[in-house]
This record gives C-alpha cells, structure tokens and sequence, in this order.
C-alpha cells in the first residue's frame, strides 16, 4: 500500500482543519499549528480514562492565536481541530504501537520509532504527562479511519498550500508552530532568569537555508527573548518532511515556552499570549524580508 500523504485517498470529516487564506498572498510563507486544535469528539472522551483537563495537556494550546495576523499581513494559516491526543499530523502516516490495538498492524507501520517507543505515535497512547489514555484496546479499524479521515486531510492541504507558495513566489518558507511545557524550556521549570523562550529547529541545517534560521533568531534575541537552535526540539515530522531546500522548500520549527502566555494547570490564556501576538507579524515579515537568492531551488 502507498501511504505517502500526496498519493493517498482521503475526505475530511466536517471541521477538521481550518485555512485561513489572506485576501491575496504577498507573503512567501505559510504557518501551520498541526496541535493547536481542541475539538475532542464525544466518542474519544468516553473511551478515555483521563478527564478533559489532563487530555488538554498535550495540546499546543492557543498557538494558532499567536500566529492569527498571518492571513491580514499576506499569508495562509493552517490549524488543526481535531486534538493531538486525538490523532497527531506531526508524525508519519502510520507511526503505531501494535499493543494498542485489537489487531495485528498493517505491514507498512512504523512500529519502531522513538515516538512510538514514548507512547507518542499517530494515534498516542499517553498523554504529556506519560498518562494513558484509553481504558481498553481500540479497534484497529477506528484508528485508521482517523488516519484516513483527519491526518491526511491535514496534510493535503499543507502540502497544496506550500506548492502554490512555491509556484507564485519559486521558494516557500514554511514556519511550524508549537509549545513547549515550562520545564522544557530550563531546569528551574521557567523562571525568567534561566528560561529558554523559543526553541527553532531546522533538522540540523537540513531543513532551511542558514538565513532563514538566523533571520529568525535574530528577530527573537532582539526583542529579548531566549532562544535555543535544535535542542531540546530539532524538529518533527512535518519540518522533516516538507524541509527541501534545495527545491525551495525551507521549513522551521518554532516552539514557545508555555510560561510566556499561559496558565499550563489550567489550560488558560495569560496577558502575554497578546504580547506574543503582537511580536509574531515582526517575526513573519522578518522571515519574508530574507533574500529570494538564498533560497531559490538551486
């Protein structure tokens, strides 16, 4: 079976994923949230062993807030709706645990993965904290109707929107979005002396051209936030993925520190995510403003 995210057969259940396009696009950019979503379907609540709260901790909550100006400054926003705990767009197509389900994978699954070693594949079997989620094995069949019907919906739609990027401009910068818990983000579990802010991840330089990673670095220690380059987070799947550039496809992965805008416990927006949206146009025009020579396919 061909399970590569263009090839692959797929309709989208209603409201899964969300493009928010600008009314033209002058920016050569586009932003994805793949785990801010929150759309928990009743039937994966009562399947859960965990209540509503916990399930939450594993969102990148509010992210697609932050980065909401990307349609008014000129460039399309991809979200999710679906939850991460739910099914997680950030890993290949079928990244699973075979003790999860009622039976025997297919053979294509990536059964061996890190992720899926953590309890964190496609379909996760915990939550951040290391909480399991379900309170028996799931059918087999309902997680890859999810695959079929949530992920790869999810990735068409990136994948459409970064080929037309790279049609209209020739390259495409694609700025991945998420959070990290507080802990992450320093030893001291996210007082502002120590806390790294920002964590950006380019796979090692395989990602994005060098300027695309400084011109975001820049913009960030400027402005007096911390930032971190691959460590602890050198990116996921979808900056893997996607990351081409030498066909002009760069692809960063930015991950905020939770304490900056959020209550973690509570799963509640702070004073600072406004701040942060404020912040996040000048970290997008900075990211357009790098040289079309760099990053053109070679």
């Amino acid at each position: 079976m061909d399970v590569s995210i263009a090839s692959a057969p797929a309709q989208a259940s209603p409201r899964t994923h969300e493009v928010l396009q600008p009314l033209r696009q002058t920016l050569p950019l586009v932003i994805s949230s793949p785990h801010s979503g929150s759309n928990y379907p009743p039937q994966f609540l009562a399947a859960s062993r965990l209540d509503p709260l916990m399930l939450r901790r594993s969102e990148d909550s509010f992210v697609d807030e932050i980065f909401a100006c990307a349609p008014d400054i000129g460039a399309p926003l991809l979200r999710a709706l679906f939850p991460r705990a739910f099914v997680d767009p950030n890993r290949e197509p079928y990244e699973l645990d075979p003790t999860m389900f009622d039976a025997p994978l297919p053979d294509f699954a990536n059964t061996r993965s890190p992720r899926v070693a953590a309890g964190l594949g496609t379909i996760a079997k915990v939550v951040a904290s290391g909480a399991e989620i379900y309170r028996k094995k799931l059918p087999l069949s309902e997680a890859l109707e999810r695959i079929r019907t949530h992920y790869y919906p999810y990735h068409r739609s990136l994948n459409d929107l970064v080929e037309e990027t790279r049609r209209r401009f020739g390259y495409c910068i694609l700025l991945d979005c998420h959070s990290m818990p507080s802990s992450a983000g320093g030893p001291d579990g996210g007082s502002h002396k120590h806390r790294v802010d920002f964590v950006l991840g380019d796979c090692h330089g395989t990602a994005c051209a060098r300027p695309v990673l400084e011109a975001a670095t820049g913009t960030l220690s400027r402005a007096g936030f911390r930032v971190s380059r691959n460590k602890p987070y050198s990116g996921g799947f979808v900056t893997r993925h996607y990351g081409r550039p030498e066909e002009g496809v760069h692809a960063l992965q930015i991950e905020i520190n939770r304490a900056l805008y959020m209550d973690e416990a509570r799963i509640r927006r702070r004073p600072g995510l406004r701040k942060l949206a404020a912040f996040a146009p000048l970290l997008l025009q900075a990211l357009a403003a790098v040289p079309p020579e760099a990053l053109l396919p070679e």
